[in-house]
């Protein structure tokens, strides 16, 4: 059964495309819970959501990255080809349940601030145009549109402090959409989304709490984390599963060195745990960035999001800067065509949009960084057990191919970091719970979960950091047995507070390395989920990729103009 998609770009940001935006005037204006204002818009069939009979709205409201990367790469109902058309993604969790996505915070995606005429410079960040007249495309690289005006002071410098707003553009929707407010409430987010999903839950849990006049209790039930960036002092754990050495001796003791060496990465962490101090956590996170993250960019040309794709992945934007052909410029994994269709006058009218599309915000990651969010831990951790004493549902899932470098090589969103950061959390039984085979419909074993009561978390086999592109049969399995209240394992049994899983205390599975990459990938092929490894090359039509890249923080791709051929 298919279910409507509701789209939120809730608070605001804009493109790479050259054209400027004219505020939609045909927008319905209703008044949400808790007295917040709501303006939407209902979307015409085949933006995205190809049945008739389905409804899809638009409500205008990493860090930074825009939650359209779920909508369109992952779990959406519809996946942009490379010819620039809409098709049917048959794994869509709108297949379980009524869907919101939510560009935040501020600046972020489709949500915006004060919209400005302006065009994106070489280190990814908005330049304001004052007399709005676009220079020679030379400068802007068909970058000029309207954009959010980039000041920090305009978006959250904190995951707590982004939590408010998130909370009020649910309110907002729940008033103006009382249809879906009468169920229950999952929440689902990816990536920095460790520090998301924990913190703005119990945010709203404590919301509820209060009982405040004309706000809506929140149902919550489920949070589910995919790749969750949580606390880098419990994530940092080397290792992969892959059989898989890149460095040398020698890069391997540098690497190490800058991690555990004395005042180097790790004692600047618990120098930021301990103080607090904005100034440390900056400077803690800029150095484990630029010493020990960056050596993986420089050193390996590797993706950080499936450490088995070789860079260019498969094709790098950089070639038009270059000025080679167009078709050396294909597709990404997960492909990013979605951005120029969103870029589109017909899609942003259709939407009522007040800005252009950008997948990274590099403002509010400048924001975020002027506290160093991105390196404290923030209640990420305990705010899960808090969650769970609640009674709510908590899924850590994660693809095993996600930045796992090497020994001596500090993991990103590595599942063996997640694995550890899983038992800090504390659920009771979990310690005494053991790996055991998820099953699914297509008879293949696409991973393992342990699971304690209402808490489990799970390891995608050969899967980067979006789990629904790669591995969308088992994404779809365990989203449904979550929201449900069932096993990860098997989607058959109730869980209650004494069901655990049984199995071996650590997941042993080893792929080998027969899906790493040691080859650049054609610049036109594409990624099979079947064999979890690129597609022959085809010649067929393509479309030019990539704006922006979805980064845990700022590090943005210059972009630049997309068109279809």
């Amino acid at each position: 059964m298919f279910f409507p998609t509701v789209a939120i770009a809730s608070l605001l940001l804009g493109a790479a495309v050259s054209q400027f935006v004219s505020p939609p005037t045909n927008l319905t204006t209703a008044t949400g819970c808790a007295g917040f204002q709501v303006r939407y818009k209902q979307v015409p069939p085949g933006i995205c959501e190809l049945r008739a009979d389905l409804k899809s709205y638009a409500i205008n409201g990493g860090p930074g990255s825009s939650s359209m990367i779920g909508l369109f790469q992952e779990q959406g109902p519809c996946r942009v080809n490379s010819t620039g058309n809409v098709v049917n993604n048959p794994y869509a969790w709108t297949e379980a349940s009524n869907m919101i996505f939510i560009d935040q915070p501020a600046q972020v995606g489709f949500s915006y601030s004060i919209p400005v005429p302006g065009y994106i410079s070489e280190d990814g960040s908005v330049v304001v145009l004052p007399n709005g007249t676009c220079p020679n495309d030379n400068i802007t690289q068909g970058t000029c549109g309207t954009y959010s005006n980039p000041n920090v002071t305009d978006t959250p410098t904190t995951t707590s402090a982004a939590a408010p707003a998130l909370w009020a553009t649910l309110q907002g929707f729940m008033g103006a959409f009382p249809q879906y407010s009468r169920e229950t409430f999952h929440f689902s987010t990816e990536s920095y989304g460790g520090h998301y999903g924990p913190v703005f839950n119990e945010y709203i849990e404590s919301q509820n709490a209060k009982a405040i006049p004309g706000a809506h209790n929140i149902s919550l039930e489920t949070v589910l984390i995919g790749n969750g960036w949580y606390n880098p002092l419990i994530q940092v754990y080397p290792g992969n599963t892959y059989d898989y050495f890149p460095y040398n001796d020698t890069i391997a003791a540098e690497v190490y060195n800058n991690l555990y060496g004395p005042g180097n990465c790790v004692d600047q962490l618990n120098d930021c745990a301990a103080t607090g101090s904005n100034v440390t956590c900056s400077a803690a996170d800029n150095y484990c960035a630029d010493y020990v993250e960056s050596i993986y960019d420089e050193v390996l040309n590797r993706d950080e999001y499936d450490f088995r794709e070789l860079e260019p992945d498969p094709a790098s934007f950089l070639t038009f800067l270059n000025n080679e052909a167009p078709d050396a410029v294909l597709n990404s994994f997960p492909p990013e065509f979605y951005v120029a269709y969103l870029n589109t006058q017909i899609v942003q009218s259709a939407i009522g949009a007040f800005q252009n599309y950008t997948e990274y915000s590099a403002a509010v990651g400048d924001a975020f960084n002027t506290t160093g969010d991105d390196g404290r831990e923030d209640g990420t951790v305990a705010d899960m057990l808090e969650l769970l004493e609640q009674g709510i549902t908590v899924m850590m899932y994660t693809g095993d191919a996600d930045y796992n470098c090497i020994a001596h090589c500090p993991p990103d969103c590595n599942w063996l970091g997640g694995e550890v950061v899983s038992n800090e959390v504390g659920q009771p039984g979990f310690t005494y719970s053991g790996y055991t085979n998820i099953s699914t419909s297509d008879g293949i074993v696409h991973g393992q979960v342990k699971q304690s009561g209402a808490f489990s978390f799970v390891r995608i086999y050969e899967s980067g950091h979006e789990v629904p592109f790669y591995q969308p049969v088992i994404a779809l399995a365990i989203f449904g047995r979550a929201i449900a209240g069932l096993d990860i394992a098997t989607g058959s049994i109730n869980v209650t507070s004494g069901y655990r899983t049984s199995g071996p205390p650590t997941s042993d599975y080893r792929e080998g390395n027969a899906t790493v990459q040691f080859e650049v990938v054609g610049t036109n092929s594409t990624y099979n989920t079947t064999t979890n490894e690129p597609n022959p090359p085809s010649k067929k039509g393509r479309f030019a990729k990539r704006q922006g890249e979805q980064l845990r923080y700022g590090k943005p791709f210059r972009p630049v103009k997309l068109s279809y051929e």
